[in-house]
């Protein structure tokens, strides 16, 4: 369990009023809080970083996240590599992996996604809806698949992926107004940012069973996605299958896309024994 030392040796006494604590993002405030704010500061882009990006990314003085790095190196949550750089720990990554949604879900779907993989020999991912954002628990590339953006336990728009629009389409209405009432980024030009047409696409996904992402978050794929149902019909993730642009039709891939996803809803409907 990580302690604040400052409360035995008197230093930074002040972060600890409650002026100081309600400035918790900007450098002070409860430990746990600055402990959450060093984590956040690694990303896909910066996995590795010195004590000095650290203390920059996570708007904390040196000295403290000097202090607090002993704790977390201690417990497992970061780790230092040969260059004394700091990086994410495996202990985090253990813990990462219970979450429920992650572990279940992928657990039961993973066979059905290794069928579509073999069978396509393309990208076939697995995601489930953030707030609102689309956050990916597995991902399966074939050997000549196109690159993609995405990565396990990555983070992209929901409004640019196939399996993010199939979450959208799903969404409860005020998930859906706040992502739409809110500016889109164009990833290409190919990105839909229009509210009212976006509106529309999600009528369509509902009423055809999947999704499609044309060109909208990279100029070189194109990715088809279905909704995958816990045993009370909710939707709980999106299946999807990442190919080149112009290599395959829509309604070819949503064929295989659908099949996958029926597959996976029946295994979430089967005990756990």
């Amino acid at each position: 369990m990580l302690q604040d030392h400052s409360r035995a040796t008197g230093d930074d006494g002040p972060e600890h009023s409650p002026k100081a604590q309600a400035k918790g993002a900007s450098g002070t405030g409860p430990v746990i809080s600055r402990a959450l704010q060093i984590l956040d500061a690694f990303s896909a882009q910066s996995p590795h970083l010195s004590l000095s990006e650290l203390a920059r990314k996570a708007q904390l003085p040196v000295s403290t996240v000097h202090r607090m790095l002993g704790e977390l190196l201690a417990w497992g949550a970061l780790e230092r590599d040969a260059q004394g750089r700091y990086r994410i720990g495996l202990r985090l990554w253990e813990i990462g992996s219970l979450a429920p949604r992650g572990q279940g879900l992928r657990e039961r779907a993973l066979p059905y996604l290794e069928d579509l993989s073999l069978v396509t020999r393309e990208n076939v991912q697995l995601a489930v809806r953030e707030g609102t954002e689309a956050v990916f628990v597995e991902r399966i590339g074939g050997s000549c698949a196109v690159p993609t953006l995405t990565r396990v336990g990555g983070r992209l728009a929901i409004t640019a992926t196939g399996a993010g629009l199939a979450l959208l389409a799903h969404a409860p209405a005020s998930v859906q107004n706040d992502v739409l009432e809110r500016p889109i980024v164009r990833n290409t030009p190919y990105t839909i940012t229009d509210a009212s047409r976006l509106r529309g696409v999600l009528a369509q996904v509902r009423a055809r069973g999947y999704a499609v992402s044309d060109r909208q978050l990279s100029l070189d794929t194109l990715s088809v996605a279905a909704p995958v149902r816990s045993p009370q019909g909710e939707v709980v993730a999106a299946v999807s299958l990442v190919v080149p642009c112009g290599s395959a039709t829509p309604a070819a891939l949503a064929d295989l896309v659908l099949t996958s996803a029926r597959a996976i809803n029946r295994a979430l409907h089967v005990p756990v024994s």
